[in-house]
């Protein structure tokens, strides 16, 4: 459903201009958690020059993702202790911490897993108002406020870049949306019709462009921090 989903599409471009933007010299990015492989198969797209690897918990993601990339390693790994050694010039984490109780040890994982001068990446839902069926059923343990996620990032060694929330024009439609729903629908929420996906998606289109301008969103379904290890 990745593919057809335009949050999926939107976010992906979003973390390619991240990379671009911030990490022009990247070589080598580890994806922690990269679960099927979409984020990485896009990058691979748009940028077949990096050396890329992930890591996942579960095989299933794992098999999906190693038919997707049959060239890249794949390691199956939990996030709190990764059993790799290396200096990567870049890595990833995209809505993967708010699923871990100890997302203080990950992020000291994905310190030491970046060399002295390269950069980190992460996504998070955001917001706690936003909590809802969907958080529930996706074993999320929370929903971040900037400033929790600012603190445990930098606690971990990193300097802060670039924060920015996204998904930020259609948080009125978000919250109506899960306010009205007692129940998780996993395809109704990643399965619009074509014409209101892509609506959405030319929605998060004119916002990406404002945040390549410079606009930093203070709300937001999402929020995304561009880091660097000194």
């Amino acid at each position: 459903m990745e593919g057809n989903s335009f949050w999926f599409r939107s976010r992906s471009r979003l973390i390619e201009w991240a990379l671009g933007r911030y990490l022009p010299q990247v070589r080598s990015f580890l994806e922690v958690g990269c679960g099927n492989g979409f984020v990485l198969a896009e990058l691979h797209a748009r940028r077949p020059d990096l050396r890329l690897t992930g890591t996942d918990l579960y095989p299933e993601g794992l098999r999906i993702a190693r038919a997707r990339l049959p060239h890249v390693p794949f390691v199956r790994a939990d996030a709190v202790c990764l059993p790799l050694a290396g200096s990567y010039d870049a890595v990833g984490i995209f809505d993967v911490l708010e699923h871990i109780d100890d997302d203080e040890r990950v992020l000291g994982e994905l310190f030491r897993m970046v060399r002295p001068g390269g950069g980190l990446l992460i996504t998070v839902p955001q917001h706690r108002m936003l909590w809802s069926a969907m958080d529930d059923l996706a074993c999320h343990r929370r929903r971040y406020a900037r400033r929790q996620l600012i603190d445990r990032v930098t606690a971990a060694g990193f300097e802060i870049t670039r924060v920015s929330s996204f998904v930020s024009l259609l948080v009125p439609a978000m919250f109506a949306s899960r306010y009205n729903r007692r129940t998780a629908d996993v395809r109704g929420e990643l399965s619009l019709p074509g014409p209101l996906d892509r609506t959405c998606e030319r929605i998060m289109d004119v916002e990406r462009a404002l945040i390549r301008m410079g606009i930093s969103w203070p709300v937001g379904g999402s929020l995304l921090l561009v880091g660097s290890r000194p």
